[in-house]
């Protein structure tokens, strides 16, 4: 049966457009993703960067945010006082949990955001991305200067060779340049691993220490007289930095096999962190109290100082590479 004209144009008519929704999709999503994806198609990639498990990426962000600032969280509630201090504690765990959330949440929107100055470009243009740009740069060299810093005060410990700070430095630095080496995020993950177990096992040697130096705790008052202006700012303020971890979760995240599983290693990272500044700055002022010195393994005992530094090591290694690796981002 031949069929008539108007059946012959519906299906050349289709044909066309179906051939022109084709050339479409071919095109330009290609191009899209290739805008959007900060690593594009890694399919025939010689080297493919979305590799990381959500805990390997998690393991990353407990070594790059729990580190120094743990150190000085029983100062802050010596200065602050027991329950506003733990309540510090809390809220800022809970506003850094929730702006966390809400970092990946932009991520899963915007793929193409690779850094802080990508997202300040998206939000506010040139500005934006140069405002962020400037910032997160300063922000990571006074970290990396600040860890490295850690390090010799760490090996001048160690040694009891104060002469050799410089020298202690510069080894610090070159260790932290060869760790950034390999050129994906999962390699550093299996370091980040052994850094949770050290900065774990540093803190409860301080701990320990504490309590072995003080045969008892010592009455600590609930709330401390009214403090200074700038020393409660400065309490308050190294609170925030034992959270301050954020400014490279963009990076952590674009590396991710899958993206949606973030709130799984965010979780493991709030989880980890929240507890153990809880638990050892209340055991550690509470032993020790008002005296406590701030980094609070001063305040262990001379053998046990040594042991936590020395166990402390891996920790003060590697949260320094991770910070190489945003620095490296933000001048590339």
């Amino acid at each position: 049966m031949k069929p008539n004209q108007s059946d012959v144009d519906l299906q050349s008519l289709s044909f066309v457009r179906h051939k022109l929704d084709s050339d479409k999709e071919s095109a330009l999503p290609k191009l899209e993703l290739e805008e959007q994806d900060p690593f594009g198609d890694e399919s025939q990639a010689g080297v493919k960067y979305k590799t990381m498990a959500w805990w390997q990426a998690g393991m990353i962000m407990i070594a790059e945010t729990i580190s120094l600032g743990i150190l000085a969280l029983p100062k802050a509630l010596a200065v602050l006082g027991l329950i506003p201090g733990i309540l510090t504690i809390f809220g800022v765990g809970t506003v850094s949990t929730y702006t966390a959330y809400t970092i990946g949440q932009f991520k899963c929107r915007h793929v193409q955001v690779h850094s802080m100055a990508d997202a300040g470009d998206l939000l506010m243009g040139g500005i934006g991305r140069s405002t962020l740009d400037v910032a997160q740069l300063i922000f990571f060299v006074l970290v990396m200067g600040s860890h490295i810093l850690t390090f010799s005060i760490m090996m001048n410990v160690l040694t009891e060779h104060s002469s050799c700070t410089i020298i202690f430095s510069v080894v610090g630095l070159l260790a932290s340049f060869m760790l950034t080496l390999p050129r994906r995020l999962e390699r550093l993950s299996h370091i980040s691993s052994v850094s949770f177990v050290s900065i774990v096992g540093a803190v409860l040697t301080g701990m320990i220490g504490v309590t072995l130096v003080k045969q008892g705790p010592v009455h600590v008052p609930a709330f401390s007289p009214l403090p200074k202006v700038h020393d409660a700012c400065l309490a308050i303020a190294n609170i925030i930095f034992a959270y301050a971890g954020h400014v490279a979760f963009f990076t952590l995240f674009s590396e991710l096999k899958e993206l949606q599983d973030f709130p799984k290693a965010l979780a493991l990272l709030q989880m980890s962190e929240m507890v153990l500044y809880t638990v050892a700055a209340i055991v550690i002022y509470a032993y020790i109290g008002p005296t406590v010195n701030s980094p609070a393994l001063n305040s262990a005992g001379q053998l046990f100082r040594k042991i936590s530094y020395a166990i402390a090591i891996p920790t003060a290694r590697t949260c320094s590479p991770v910070d190489f690796f945003g620095y490296e981002l933000t001048i590339g």
